[in-house]
This record gives structure tokens, sequence and C-alpha cells, in this order.
């Protein structure tokens, strides 16, 4: 007969890769979002960027500091060796945008949408982030880190070397996904409401086991008495 046993976690887990983000001196920017822009080496700060269509738009060593960005069209833009700190929006489209070796500090965003989006070597670090869509996403080393992930969907997403450090992850969706080398250990609160069964491929805690107990027993159509 055949020896089932779960994983008692004496492998270790591969960290992910943080971005080293070093921004050369940045020229003020003032101006707007245009479909298709070319941003290079700018300090965007304080801008109202709300409404605005920056679909295709290309952003590299730059640094988006306290902006609005609430129903900003940003779909298919690109984000490479840049810092987003402090933006905040509501219904943000960033479906199918690019983040490679970025910095996202302290945003707080309201469905947010990343659907199809790619993230390699991201850290987010702060804030809070409610309803944040990132159905069929590509995660590869990416770091959540003191961070508050309200409601996040992750279906039909693949997350490979993904750390969760000092997190609260609620009311979370793993539905479809694809999980290799995920840490959820550093996760504070963890709370998966659908695709428990998909966790597959991740790292949890002897107490985060017990916590999702009542869920997977669910999955499993086991009825706990007593």
């Amino acid at each position: 007969m055949a020896n089932h046993r779960a994983t008692t976690g004496k492998r270790k887990v591969p960290g992910a890769r943080r971005p080293e983000v070093r921004l050369p001196p940045l020229e003020p920017y003032g101006g707007g979002l245009e479909p298709d822009g070319d941003y290079d080496g700018l300090d965007l700060s304080g801008l109202d960027l709300a409404g605005q269509s920056g679909e295709g738009a290309r952003f590299l060593d730059c640094a988006l500091r306290a902006c609005g960005l609430d129903g900003a069209r940003l779909a298919n833009a690109r984000f490479l060796d840049s810092v987003l700190s402090g933006v905040r929006g509501v219904g943000t489209d960033l479906a199918g945008a690019q983040l490679r070796d970025v910095e996202v500090v302290d945003a707080r965003l309201g469905g947010a949408q990343l659907h199809g989006a790619v993230l390699e070597r991201v850290v987010v670090r702060g804030g809070k982030s409610d309803y944040l869509n990132l159905r069929s996403a590509r995660l590869r080393d990416v770091v959540f880190e003191g961070c508050v992930l309200s409601e996040p969907d992750f279906g039909g997403a693949v997350l490979e070397r993904v750390e969760f450090v000092d997190c609260v992850l609620t009311d979370a969706d793993f539905t479809g996904a694809r999980l290799k080398d995920v840490d959820l250990r550093g996760v504070q609160r963890l709370e998966i409401t659908r695709g428990v069964e998909s966790l597959a491929g991740a790292v949890i805690s002897a107490s985060q086991l017990l916590d999702l107990a009542p869920v997977l027993a669910a999955r499993l159509g086991m009825r706990v008495e007593g």
C-alpha cells in the first residue's frame, strides 16, 4: 500500500528574488497619461491621473508618488525598474500589464484589475488592496510584505516563488490556480473561501492548517461533529 504523508516543511522553500531598483536622477513630470506613451526617468508626484488613458504606455526608471489613479486605464502598460509609492485608486485598469523589477509601497487600491498581468521580481510593501483581480495572472518572484489583501482573486493564476510576509489575506479565491514554492507561513490572518484544493505547491504552518481545516473538510465532503 502506498504511504501518503503530508509534507512536513523540512525542505527549504526557495525564496523570491527581490527587485533591486536603483533609480537614476529623475526629471519632474507634470503632464498626463497618453496611450502608448513613453515615460523614461521621470518623477510623477502628486498627479491626479483619474480617468486618464495610458493603455500600452511604458514606464522605465520612473517613480509614481502619491498619484490618484481612480479609473485610470493602463491596460497592457509596462512598468520596468520603477517605484509606485502611495498611489491610490478605485477601479484602476491594469489588465495585461507587465511589472518587472518594481516596488509598490503603501498603495491603497480598490477593485484594481490586473487579470492577465505578468509580475516578475515585484515587492508589494504596506498598504491595502480590496478586491484585487489577479485572475489568470502570472506571478514569479513576488513578495507581499506587511500589506492587507481583502478578497483577492487568484483564480487561474500561476504563482511561482511567491512569499507572503507579515500580511493579512482574507476571503481569497485560488480556484484553478497553480502554485509552486509559494510560502504562506508569514500570513498573520489566512482566510481562503474558494480554491483551497489548489494549494498544492504552497507551504503553510501547522496553526494555519488548523485554521483551514473547516474549509478543507467541507471541500472533501467531511462532516465534523462533537
